[in-house]
Formats: structure tokens, C-alpha cells, sequence
């Protein structure tokens, strides 16, 4: 083996190495977690320079596939040089033997040790990975001009760095890791979800309101508030398309006290707005306003229903009962494949417990609206329908709308007489 041999031999080395390490850096900054990351931070420089670094994702990934491709191509011309040229190797033997030898020294082993401890070797190997990055920083100015030119061309728009979706999936491995509990779980889905509920999602439709005519005997607004348990009731003129105010409970027994007789000034105010209001904004606006409720208009400015800062806050945080609030069960088990529904429940919450999916969105959100839709029209007590693997029945009813039904997932395969 001459002289010459052994400094390809060399070189061959040095290369394999190079693409090690960048392969290994790549996997460890793809992998590690943030927020083992932030702690390590906290008493270490090395820990923070990699948050920085990941931070510039495009530039960091750019670095590392370049200057791996550089140390990967020439390691595999060295090894079928080096095979080809002094073993008498053919070309395709050693162009066999280049794959193997850079696939498993220059990618596969170093990745599989990276993913170990990936927030030890991005915090150990961050220094040497800033200088490559500062060292191709004129590469990837050209490449982020280029990057821009070619979305401008083809009118494409960046796509996000995380998805509504990737997130759930997140959360969905984190609680499965056993990370977090379930209760965690649906919380930060909920809060994922908030900006896209809508008023009309949330609200207590016009014929659940309570609500208190201006002129109304003081007596009859005591047995209201007595007998709905509310704290605030929405005020009327004539009928409730015209609400003006609300009247809260405090202020009515005060004034009650003093033996007032003027309704008008213990009236606050309200807001008004439409069905598709984002709660997210209508939130802020009631605590800008210090309003506890906006009214729900529609297209012609008639009371579709009212939204109250707990409808908002439940959104959240689930179900708020208090000691004088009727708890109420949308599900209730019969048996393994029976329950009671009650129709003000959600459609989507009733169809995911039978695991029931569609093809189609649907363009109601109450089970009342979905059992209307299916019988087209308001059905009786006793009414029985057959929906995909369900067999419904109504069990309570009135003159506009169905209070409660049975539900029983069946096979296919039964013969059902309705």
C-alpha cells in the first residue's frame, strides 16, 4: 500500500466523519424537546445557543444537508476510487461498496446514537454547528432569495411551521406517552379549538331564555329569578326581539329593599351580535364592555338566543355547576350500546360516542336539530327512525321541538320493523 493510498484512506476517514457528525446533528436538532431544552437553559450557555439555533430552522437545516451531501459525495467517490483503483474492484462493486460503507458509518449509525439523547448531543455539538452556520451564512441568503422567488412564481403560500392538526396529533402522543392526563389533554384541545367556536355553537337558543318584560310586576321578577336560578335575566320591551338591558339579581333585591319601583335604572347594558361571532373576540369585548352577556341577533335583527361570560369560559374548562344549578347528563347509559340523549346535547358529542362518522358536515349542532332533520319535520313522542347502525326513538317531546331520545347502536345484519 503506497503512500498515496493511505492519504485517500485518510481522507476517506475524515469525510465518513464529517458526515457522521452532521447526520448526528441533524437527527439531535430534529428530535429534541423544547421544553426539556428550556430547563437545560437555564444554567446552561451551550443549551441556549441550541434553542437559537433551532429557532432559524431553515438556515440550520440548510447548513447541516450541505455540508453533509459535500462530506457524503466525497467519502463515496474516495471509497469506489480507493476500491476501483487499488483492490481491482469493478465500478459496480465498488460503487456497492461506497453506499454501504456511507450508509451505515455516515448516516444510519450516528442517527441511531443522536436519537438516544438528543438533548445532550444538539447542547454538546451546538458550538461547532453555530461556526458551519455563520460559515455558510452567504449560501443561505442566495438560497432564502431563491426560496422566495420560486413561491412568488408559482403564487404559493409558506406553509405554517405547525398545523392545527400536527398539533392535536402532539397532543394526542403526549397523553398516550402518559405526559399528560386526559383532563390536561382536553383542556389544551380546547384552548386550540376556542378561536374557531362560534357564538352560534354556544348560546341558549331564544325558546331557553329567561327573560323579564320592562313594565313586569316586581313580584313576578322575584319568582323568576326563584325559579330559574340565574343571576342575571335579560330585560324585553313588548316581546324578545327587543331587549334592552339586564337586570342582575343584586340589584333587583337591593332595589326591592329600598322599595323601588323603576326598573329603567337598575338596568345594565348588553352587546349584540351575530351567529358566527368568534367567542375569542366576543370574550374580549364583554370584559372591555364589563358586560356578562351579548344577545345573538339574526339577519333580521330578531333574538336568535344569548351568550354569558360562563357559556364562554365552559367552552374551556368544561361543565361549571354550582350548588344551585339542576346538574344535567346528556348521556345516560342504559346499557353497552343504549342511552338516553338529551336533545340540547351536541350532535357531534352524540355521533363520536356511537362512533358513528359522516360523509357530509352536518348544518345543525343539537341533537334536536339532527333529530328534526332526519324525521323532516318535529316528530311525536314514540316516533322511531333508523339512522346508519341506529335505532332511535323518541321518548320526549313538544309542540316545537324533541326534548329526549333512545339510542341503540345496532348490526347491520338485524331485521328492524319500524
Amino acid at each position: 500500500m503506497d503512500d498515496d493510498c493511505i492519504s485517500q484512506i485518510g481522507l476517506l476517514i475524515f469525510f465518513l466523519l464529517i458526515s457522521a457528525f452532521f447526520s448526528a446533528s441533524e437527527t439531535a436538532f430534529l428530535n429534541f424537546s423544547k421544553s426539556r431544552m428550556k430547563n437545560l437553559a437555564v444554567n446552561n450557555n451551550k443549551a441556549n445557543l441550541a434553542i437559537k439555533l433551532e429557532e432559524d430552522y431553515d438556515n440550520l437545516m440548510s447548513t447541516l444537508m450541505i455540508f453533509r451531501n459535500i462530506a457524503k459525495i466525497t467519502a463515496a467517490s474516495l471509497t469506489i476510487c480507493i476500491y476501483s483503483e487499488y483492490y481491482n474492484y469493478g465500478i459496480i462493486t465498488s460503487t456497492i461498496i461506497a453506499i454501504l460503507i456511507t450508509l451505515f458509518v455516515g448516516e444510519l449509525i450516528p442517527k441511531g446514537l443522536a436519537s438516544i439523547a438528543p438533548e445532550k448531543v444538539a447542547v454538546v455539538l451546538a458550538p461547532l454547528i453555530n461556526f458551519f452556520v455563520l460559515l455558510c451564512k452567504p449560501v443561505n441568503f442566495i438560497l432564502t432569495i431563491v426560496k422566495k422567488i420560486v413561491y412568488w412564481v408559482v403564487k404559493a403560500e409558506e406553509p405554517l411551521s405547525t398545523t392545527e392538526d400536527e398539533l392535536k396529533t402532539m397532543l394526542d402522543e403526549v397523553e398516550n406517552e402518559g405526559v399528560i392526563n386526559k383532563n390536561e389533554s382536553d383542556l389544551i384541545r380546547s384552548a386550540i379549538e376556542f378561536n374557531e367556536t362560534v357564538a352560534e355553537d354556544i348560546y341558549t337558543p331564544r325558546i331557553d331564555i329567561v327573560g323579564v318584560e320592562e313594565n313586569e310586576s316586581w313580584d313576578s321578577i322575584k319568582e323568576k329569578f326563584i325559579l330559574s336560578g340565574f343571576s342575571r335575566l335579560p330585560v324585553f320591551v313588548g316581546d324578545m326581539d327587543n331587549i334592552i338591558g339586564v337586570l342582575h339579581e343584586k340589584d333587583f333585591y337591593q332595589a326591592l329593599n329600598r322599595k323601588e319601583k323603576d326598573i329603567k335604572k337598575l338596568i345594565s347594558k348588553t352587546i349584540f351580535i351575530t351567529p358566527n361571532k368568534k367567542i375569542s373576540e366576543l370574550l374580549r369585548e364583554l370584559q372591555l364592555s364589563k358586560a356578562h352577556m351579548a344577545v345573538v341577533i339574526d339577519e333580521y335583527g330578531g333574538t336568535e338566543g344569548i351568550v354569558t361570560m360562563e357559556d364562554i369560559i365552559e367552552e374551556l374548562v368544561g361543565e361549571i355547576w354550582d350548588e344551585h344549578d339542576e346538574v344535567v347528563e346528556w348521556f345516560t347509559k342504559l346499557d353497552e350500546n343504549k342511552y338516553l340523549v338529551s336533545c340540547n346535547a351536541d350532535i357531534e358529542d352524540m355521533l363520536d360516542l356511537f362512533g358513528i362518522e359522516l360523509d357530509e358536515e352536518l348544518d345543525v349542532t343539537t341533537v334536536n336539530g339532527f333529530i328534526t332533520m332526519i324525521f323532516e319535520g318535529i316528530p311525536q313522542e314514540g316516533g322511531r327512525i333508523l339512522y346508519k347502525d341506529l335505532d332511535i326513538t323518541v321518548t320526549k317531546a313538544e309542540a316545537k321541538r324533541v326534548l329526549e331520545i333512545q339510542v341503540e347502536r345496532i348490526n347491520k345484519e338485524e331485521n328492524i320493523t319500524i
